[in-house]
């Protein structure tokens, strides 16, 4: 399962795949329609691969808990996030026994599962284990892509005043 292009856009609903970097952000795709959008630089958006869930000890990816979920139910989709909050809590509990339910909230659970089916019903999940090839050296071109955008945006004019 790889979920380094993978996207959360604050104030849209679903998933997106990013597609291409432009001078001003990027353009990415929807995972639930497939339409395309311009994002700004100024826009929370979160990569799911970047994405941790709290746990007793120490934080786990997401992408392990998405795995773990797709080792119970053989690849198939998981319950659906429309259950209430005790059945959520529970299946959660199944997948994920040591998580913290004092910082994992509800809501956070739901958006799992939520996330989880969509991305399985578009073949993204796997119980594969990941392999992930040279990921500190994507990273480290992706930091430097977005900072040398910024350094390419036009300084704002400074005028002095005559007096």
């Amino acid at each position: 399962m790889n979920l380094e292009k993978i996207l959360s856009i604050s104030g849209k609903p679903g998933l997106f795949a990013l597609k291409v970097q432009t001078r001003t952000g990027f353009l990415a795709e929807s995972l639930l329609d497939g339409k395309k959008i311009s994002v700004g630089m100024k826009v929370n958006v979160s990569l799911l691969s970047e994405i941790s869930i709290y746990t007793q000890s120490a934080e786990k990816p997401l992408t392990e808990v998405m795995r773990a979920i797709a080792i119970k139910e053989d690849n198939g989709p998981a319950i659906s996030h429309k259950e209430d909050n005790e059945t959520l809590i529970a299946y959660f509990t199944e997948i994920l026994p040591d998580y913290d339910s004092e910082r994992v909230y509800p809501s956070d659970i739901k958006k799992i599962f939520n996330w989880y089916n969509l991305l399985q019903s578009k073949g993204l999940v796997s119980k594969e284990e990941p392999v992930i090839e040279n990921a500190e050296e994507i990273k480290e071109s992706v930091v430097e892509e977005v900072v040398a955008e910024k350094a390419k945006a036009p300084a704002k004019k400074v005028t002095a005043k005559k007096e």
